[in-house]
């Protein structure tokens, strides 16, 4: 009976390690799987934004060089989502994919207010629709970067936990970036009011 004494014991730590791998395996998917309701909004908004610089490019003829940097910064951004997806929680990734979505809701938030100035394009029942879809997408951006947010910040914890953070560093789970907007002027989602 004694024999069996150290084989229980080596069994039990098997089972607890496996157990600890399993879930960070699980929280680290879970992150994953937020990231990528973030990436089907982002894309989205991507995908409305050319429609949206078409509509108002005959009203501003004038505004050229603001309806371009927003399609450029759009381009960017969505090339830096792409690189994101791919591996999601990467700080790098992050960083470089909140640093191109500053830029792109500024250049948009100046083609907002240029805007202003044309009662024709405001009264546009297009733009009308344009500014409700983008509303309604700024929306679920933030809706799915918290939910994002809540999988790094609870995979970061327990991965920060003891014993897991020996497991996990063993295994190589890395901490996971949040996606935050750094500038607090810019928490706030883009003005699309006309």
């Amino acid at each position: 009976m004694a024999a069996w004494i150290p084989l229980i014991l080596v069994a039990l730590a098997l089972v607890w390690l496996v157990g600890i791998y399993n879930r960070l395996v699980s929280l680290r998917n879970r992150f994953k799987n937020a990231f990528s309701q973030i990436d089907v909004q982002l894309k989205r908004r991507y995908d409305l934004i050319p429609n949206l610089v078409k509509t108002v490019k005959g009203y501003m003829k004038h505004e050229r060089e603001t309806l371009e940097s927003v399609i450029v910064a759009r381009n960017q951004a969505r090339a830096v989502a792409q690189q994101a997806a791919a591996n999601p929680g990467d700080p790098t990734a992050m960083r470089e994919l909140m640093a191109a979505e500053q830029v792109l809701t500024g250049s948009m938030g100046k083609m907002f207010a240029l805007s202003e100035a044309y009662p024709d394009l405001k009264a546009s029942a297009n733009m009308q629709q344009l500014q409700e879809e983008l509303s309604s997408t700024e929306n679920r951006v933030a809706f799915s970067r918290q939910a994002y947010n809540d999988a790094v910040m609870q995979y970061n914890t327990y991965r920060e936990s003891f014993p897991q953070n020996q497991i996990g560093g063993t295994f190589g789970f890395k901490p996971a970036e949040l996606f935050e907007i750094e500038v607090e002027a810019e928490r706030e989602a883009p003005r699309v009011s006309f």
